[in-house]
Order: C-alpha cells, then structure tokens, then sequence
C-alpha cells in the first residue's frame, strides 16, 4: 500500500515535469511571435475586454485606454473600455501580447 509521503513524493516530481513542458511550450509561443523596433502591436477591438492587463505590463506607456459605447440589450452598461496602441512609444517588446488573455493584441510591422 502507498503512503501519503509517497504520493506527495510523485506528486511533486509530475508538478516538476508539468511546469518544464509548459515553460517550454510558453518559450516556443514567445519565439513564434515577431517583435522588434520593425513592428508594433495592435489591438483587435472586437476581442478587448478591456482588463487594462496590456496597460500594466508596458514599460513604454504605449497603450492606453479608452471608452467605446456598449450597444448590449443584454448588459446595462453604457461603455466599454477597450485598448489602444500608440505607435510611436511601442517599441514592440511583445510584452502586451503576452499578458491579453483573450488573444486581442498582434504584433505587425510598422
């Protein structure tokens, strides 16, 4: 029979494995996307939320948001914040696209 130091054991050595597959899944998606001073990012508007996550991790305050009017008959909400790229600031780190949760921020040349 198994005891618990066993199992916590196993445990520990799959969380080990899990986090070395997923990090290196993460560093062939962060690979795969073009960045540079040639490109800048640019938001699909139908896709931000707007979390403001793009908004905190920029170190070149190249995003900021603005309010768009939300025509829901679902939602009483009058605006939606959605994100905008100033080109001229991004210096396409790559880090806003990164950090969307909903895939609404690319990378294109400038």
């Amino acid at each position: 029979m198994t005891d618990a130091s066993e199992v916590s054991e196993r445990r520990k050595k799959q969380q080990s494995k899990i986090r070395i597959m997923l990090n290196t899944i993460k560093a062939g998606e962060m690979a795969s996307i073009k960045g540079g001073e040639e490109t800048v990012a640019w938001v699909k508007e139908e896709l931000c939320i707007g979390c403001d996550q793009c908004t905190i991790v920029c170190d070149d305050d190249a995003i900021e948001l603005y309010n768009k009017p939300l025509a829901s008959p679902i939602m009483n909400i009058e605006v939606n914040k959605k994100a905008r790229i100033l080109r001229d600031p991004c210096t396409g780190c790559k880090l806003c696209v990164l950090a969307c949760p909903t895939d609404a921020i690319i990378m294109i040349n400038r």
